[in-house]
């Protein structure tokens, strides 16, 4: 007799994959940590970030947001 073996469940996305660290979001916006950092103090640019206890961390679709609200275009 053959018995049934449960495969794992496979883990469900939380959507925190989409959560960067201040290096990873400095990287992609080309400037540096310290400078994330700066704008987050002084609230010197219009940039969401998530505060989990002491952690800082940026979702994905906000740094897109932020790009694309500060496209100039000459045309």
């Amino acid at each position: 007799m053959k018995t049934k073996t449960n495969a794992p469940a496979a883990p469900q996305s939380t959507g925190l994959s989409a959560n960067l660290t201040p290096e990873q979001a400095a990287e992609i916006l080309g400037v540096s940590p310290y400078t994330l950092s700066n704008w987050r103090v002084g609230k010197r640019q219009p940039l969401p970030y998530v505060k989990l206890g002491r952690l800082v961390r940026y979702r994905r679709a906000d740094i897109e947001a932020f790009l694309s609200s500060n496209l100039v275009s000459d045309l």
